[in-house]
């Protein structure tokens, strides 16, 4: 199967919008496991002060995990789907959270600076993760945190396997009664064909962050998803997978 890329895949994230949240409830933990890698940033005295970049931010699901983990940061939250954005929008927030249609691609340093940045489920889907990793180093101040939470398989066969029981008994199956069967076989071949977390904790590293740590995610999805935290700057270069 072709993956969808950049409008296309923007287009058909539009189209689905309007069930996006209700599929994504079918995932156990969703919301949870968010919630769980925003307060992996350890932003200090609950964000007061500091400037916080959603990237890819979809519903607002990620961005309402940040907003609980960090209540006083600035948020700004960016996505290529208007529809998606249409949808986060619609929802109750406050003055300190904005959104912006902005696909991850089209940014640059001059969008900056950011004190953190937080990236769920959003790399597997640009068509050049390394240079997204580059503008995101940039846009961060020095020492500035990386949070990427994203589907990113261990390697393991057992996990890939897993991975693929999943997509064909639930994933594919309910995102074909919402009519978008084209979307959600992307979402199942992206995972396959992106990196595995090993693989993109030293993409990481090649864009210039430091301290690079792999957290995995807990439940059915150990192994199939995992959290990457990072610094920009100077910092001790080290890979550490606990």
């Amino acid at each position: 199967m072709t993956l969808l890329h950049d409008h296309d895949l923007a287009r058909a994230f539009d189209d689905a919008s309007r069930s996006y949240d209700r599929l994504t409830a079918l995932n156990p933990g969703y919301r949870t496991d968010l919630f769980r890698s925003a307060r992996r940033l350890g932003l200090p005295d609950g964000g007061r002060g500091l400037r916080v970049l959603d990237l890819g931010c979809g519903t607002g699901a990620s961005t309402r995990a940040l907003l609980r983990a960090a209540p006083y940061a600035r948020i700004t939250a960016a996505d290529a789907s208007a529809g998606m954005l249409a949808r986060a929008r619609a929802k109750r927030w406050p003055p300190t959270v904005r959104f912006t249609h902005r696909p991850a691609e089209d940014l640059t340093a001059a969008d900056g600076p950011y004190d953190a940045v937080f990236a769920a489920y959003l790399f597997r889907n640009v068509t050049r993760p390394g240079a997204v990793l580059e503008t995101v180093r940039a846009l961060l101040v020095p020492g500035g945190r990386l949070l990427v939470h994203e589907y990113t398989l261990s390697g393991s066969p057992l996990h890939r396997a897993l991975w693929h029981a999943v997509c064909r008994g639930v994933v594919l199956p309910a995102g074909t009664l919402a009519g978008d069967r084209g979307l959600y076989r992307h979402l199942w071949r992206s995972v396959l064909d992106f990196d595995t977390a090993p693989v993109f904790a030293e993409r990481i590293r090649g864009a210039g962050f430091r301290s690079v740590r792999t957290l995995p995610v807990a439940g059915w999805q150990t192994g199939i998803v995992h959290t990457f935290l990072a610094r920009s700057g100077p910092g001790p270069a080290a890979t550490e997978t606990p």
